[in-house]
């Protein structure tokens, strides 16, 4: 396929019609470029996902962000102290997530707990990388229709949806959006020399280092595109501006970072640990690549250990022989292509086992931009004529957006999610578990949490669970071991509630009394516990406390039930 070309850059064929000025593209003083194609790919965005503004919660993560954060949520002061805690605790947690609590306090302002808005801002960030994905790959000299196919890929790709339909996957959007925007006014300002791109690309690195720590990684990327993809000298006036940009950047992310309350706690990694699992996950690496080109093996809680290497390794082989097809491929590209897949890729590979045993596909949302970027020196972009390349592309990308549309359903409510969980991770105790707790078949449930403690025993809240179903089969007694086992490991407050059912059991009232006000001392406002409680001062003679209790209870705008008033009303 022959083409006219204007003045070439070293690393890419420029075609006329699709650049000018320098042999690049037409300087337009740092607009984003909006025109006819990147509205069909918002539009193609918007289409493929528009049926998951009505999903409910799948209640992994989702719940917690949105439900149990609601008081941090309303306060808008936290948009300060985001930058000073840890993400799920303030205290201990390993993660430093600002820019994502502070969208879930942004989006508690209209949303409130109503998960339907939470859902409607994952499908706009969603659209908003597509349009600056485009307009990016057109700033890397990728010819607009080769930018425009590789995009729409991106746009209706299967691998991303749990990045758009599941809540929390919205870290990996707003990373992507950031970093993309970063990308636009870091090479605008490497061509042009304005102050205004320098000082735009400023503000998107900084936030997209609040955003998830992988970020670390996007200056590399950049790195690469201006000498590899473009093809630019990597020293220049405006390049080493650039680069001590990105210096100050990182040094005033980690200041802020060492002192959030997580780091002063104290999370050392451990570097044997670290390498350990690193190496282990390394199979990771063709599992993920897979997924991109074959995805027909998704899971919405996929494991290492259950996701089958045979895609990968065909994928590898087609990657391969589609560009052992082609015709002059420029190597530079495909190294390009590699290396940022790798360099985006590396924080899924250093997630710790102890700390998060999934392989989850949204960590693919940045990555794939490197597959794609490979993707055009292949026999589809560099053999066949315009027209074919659009045919066979679209066809692709339709393909992929029935695939997409088909799978994203797995994540429209919890028991659909956590079903997919259990086909497609057979051996994840946290799936069994989950699952199990929203059985509504007694017998299924009971088989699932005993898979589940078989499986891992130490599995968080798996002895709860045991122990919540041996009281619903009324083996009480038999549950406490099990309630005293999640007590002493994790600490979780809903096991007091139960403990006090199997003091009352043995007839120990006491007992059962102390771990009420244990439970309500976390729970303050459960009615239950509060009743339960009243009921044992009436029933010790406790008619004080009883009393008391009943204040407090109305206090907190708590009905008293009035078989206890009347009760509490007959004694002087």
């Amino acid at each position: 396929m022959k083409h006219n070309t204007a003045q070439k850059q070293p690393g890419r064929a420029i075609v006329k019609g699709d650049v000018q000025k320098k042999g690049t593209f037409p300087q337009n003083n740092g607009q984003i470029i909006v025109n006819l194609p990147v509205l069909w790919l918002a539009l193609a965005a918007l289409l493929v996902y528009v049926r998951t503004i009505g999903f409910g919660f799948t209640e992994l993560d989702d719940s917690i962000f949105i439900r149990e954060f609601h008081e941090y949520n309303e306060n808008l002061a936290n948009l300060a102290t985001s930058f000073h805690r840890g993400l799920f605790d303030a205290i201990k947690d390993p993660y430093f997530r600002p820019v994502f609590l502070d969208s879930m306090v942004v989006n508690y302002l209209f949303a409130k707990q109503n998960i339907l808005g939470y859902h409607l801002v994952n499908v706009a960030l969603h659209v908003g990388s597509v349009i600056m994905l485009y307009n990016v790959f057109v700033r890397l000299r990728i010819r607009k229709l080769h930018s425009f196919i590789i995009t729409l890929m991106f746009a209706v790709h299967p691998v991303l949806c749990q990045a758009v339909a599941w809540i929390p996957g919205r870290n990996d959007t707003l990373l992507a959006l950031f970093s993309f925007s970063f990308f636009y006014y870091a090479i605008d300002y490497s061509d042009f020399g304005k102050i205004k791109d320098l000082l735009l690309s400023i503000l998107f690195l900084l936030i997209a280092y609040f955003t998830k720590e992988s970020a670390v990684f996007v200056p590399v990327v950049a790195f690469v595109m201006f000498v590899l993809v473009i093809g630019d000298k990597w020293i220049s006036k405006n390049k080493m501006v650039l680069y001590g940009s990105w210096v100050a950047c990182f040094l005033i992310w980690y200041a802020v970072r060492s002192q959030a309350s997580n780091i002063q706690a104290g999370n050392n990694p451990n570097i044997g640990i670290m390498v350990t699992d690193f190496i282990h996950r390394l199979p990771l690496i063709p599992q993920y690549i897979g997924k991109i080109l074959l995805p027909v093996n998704q899971s919405v809680f996929p494991m290492q250990e259950d996701t089958s290497m045979k895609y990968g390794i065909i994928a590898i082989i087609m990657l391969a022989a589609s560009l052992f097809l082609s015709k002059n491929v420029n190597w530079k590209i495909v190294i390009a292509g590699a290396v940022i897949f790798m360099l985006f890729l590396i924080p899924a590979l250093l997630v710790p086992n102890n700390l998060n045993e999934q392989t989850f596909e949204h960590r693919l949302y940045l990555p794939i931009i490197g597959i794609l970027i490979i993707f055009t020196e292949t026999f589809l972009f560099k053999r066949l004529i315009d027209s074919q390349t659009v045919l066979y592309g679209s066809i692709l990308c339709v393909v992929f957006s029935g695939m997409n549309f088909a799978y994203q359903g797995n994540f429209s409510s919890p028991y659909i999610f956590w079903t997919n969980a259990v086909e497609t991770s057979p051996h994840s105790a946290y799936a069994a578990m989950m699952l199990g707790a929203r059985e509504d078949n007694l017998a299924k449930s009971y088989e699932l949490f005993h898979r589940s403690y078989k499986l891992d025993p130490k599995q968080k809240y798996i002895n709860y669970y045991y122990g919540m179903m041996l009281q619903k089969q009324d083996s009480v007694i038999a549950s406490e071991p099990y309630l005293l086992a999640e007590k002493a490991n994790t600490d979780f407050v809903e096991v007091d509630f139960y403990l006090a059912r199997v003091a009352m059991t043995k007839n120990d009232t006491t007992g059962a009394m102390n771990y009420l006000k244990s439970y309500l001392k976390r729970m303050p406002t459960s009615e239950p516990a509060n009743n339960n409680l009243l009921l044992m001062y009436i029933n010790k003679g406790q008619i004080a406390e009883a009393k008391a209790h009943t204040a407090h209870m109305s206090q907190m705008g708590m009905r008293v039930p009035d078989e206890i008033v009347r009760i509490l009303n007959g004694v002087h």
